[in-house]
């Protein structure tokens, strides 16, 4: 007997095929996230991030689960808190943030319901739906009283929403005098002055733009970024980079480690590969990577 096709499979697959390859393709960030499903590179969770690595991590996990630290750490999480976490993913971070920092309560909200699905079953799961609330919404309109939280995070999400000043100014609303907003956010490094290399900037932020549903209005280096932030309302701030730490050690561990990429869609291997032939400051080129911190007065 002949085995058909599985209909579902295939047509993934020319989705994965429309998403990579068409250059006048314009993706939904839901639609991103509903394609790439739960195809990630982690071998035991599913995060999404690129990972914090300072030398020690010996795995993706491991750096992933660094990067919700070091987000933790600036936001001085503890017993107590009742945090916001926007565009959670799968709840990784939740789900460690609640084991390890143990706040009164987490409350996540998430455009793709698809993810807002799966995490809310890993996190019944493991006991802790009572204390992780995760819903389907807005970073841009959040469903929440004025003053009622004392962390906002947005972990590697921020550059998706339309726009981040209205974020901001939401996220200023929502926390409590004295509560500090924390983000771990991709954007445009300033133009360099060498022709080449402002070229090669440009056409690495555009790929990643086009790709990811990164709108225009997003698209301003750190000192915008600090200047924005100041424009809302919040004091003591702080918009770091941290590329050298994310984006370079990634490159060679997924080097050293190819076997990492057989845990991806088929479709996207060969990028992958491409990608990796190629030198992290090529691949890079025009992306910063930022840690910022901000408090409401």
């Amino acid at each position: 007997m002949r085995i058909l096709p599985d209909p579902s499979k295939a047509r993934r697959f020319l989705g994965y095929l429309d998403w990579l390859y068409n250059p006048f393709g314009r993706w939904e960030v839901t639609q991103v996230y509903d394609l790439l499903s739960t195809d990630v590179a982690t071998a035991h969770g599913l995060y999404l991030n690129l990972g914090y690595w300072t030398g020690e991590e010996k795995t993706l996990d491991e750096a992933c689960r660094g990067l919700a630290d070091l987000l933790a750490r600036q936001a001085e999480m503890g017993p107590g808190d009742r945090i916001l976490d926007l565009g959670f993913g799968f709840a990784d971070q939740d789900i460690h943030w609640m084991e390890t920092y143990r706040p009164a309560h987490i409350l996540g909200l998430n455009l793709t319901a698809s993810q807002v699905a799966v995490a809310r079953q890993r996190v019944e799961a493991l006991g802790h739906a009572e204390r992780i609330e995760l819903r389907e919404g807005s970073a841009t309109d959040i469903p929440l009283a004025s003053g009622s939280v004392d962390t906002v995070l947005a972990l590697e999400c921020a550059f998706h929403f339309r726009t981040r000043e209205r974020f901001f100014a939401e996220a200023l609303r929502v926390l409590r005098p004295g509560g500090r907003l924390v983000t771990a956010d991709i954007i445009p490094l300033p133009d360099a002055s060498d022709r080449l290399r402002r070229l090669k900037q440009r056409a690495s932020w555009r790929l990643v733009a086009s790709r990811f549903a990164i709108p225009a209005e997003n698209a301003y280096p750190a000192e915008a970024y600090a200047e924005r932030l100041a424009a809302t309302g919040f004091e003591s701030i702080r918009v770091d980079s941290i590329r050298e730490q994310v984006y370079a050690p990634l490159h060679e561990y997924l080097k050293r480690h190819p076997s990492t990429l057989a845990r991806l869609h088929p479709a996207t291997r060969l990028p992958a590969r491409i990608a990796l032939g190629m030198s992290a400051e090529t691949v890079y080129a025009g992306l910063d990577y930022i840690l910022a911190v901000a408090v409401k007065p």
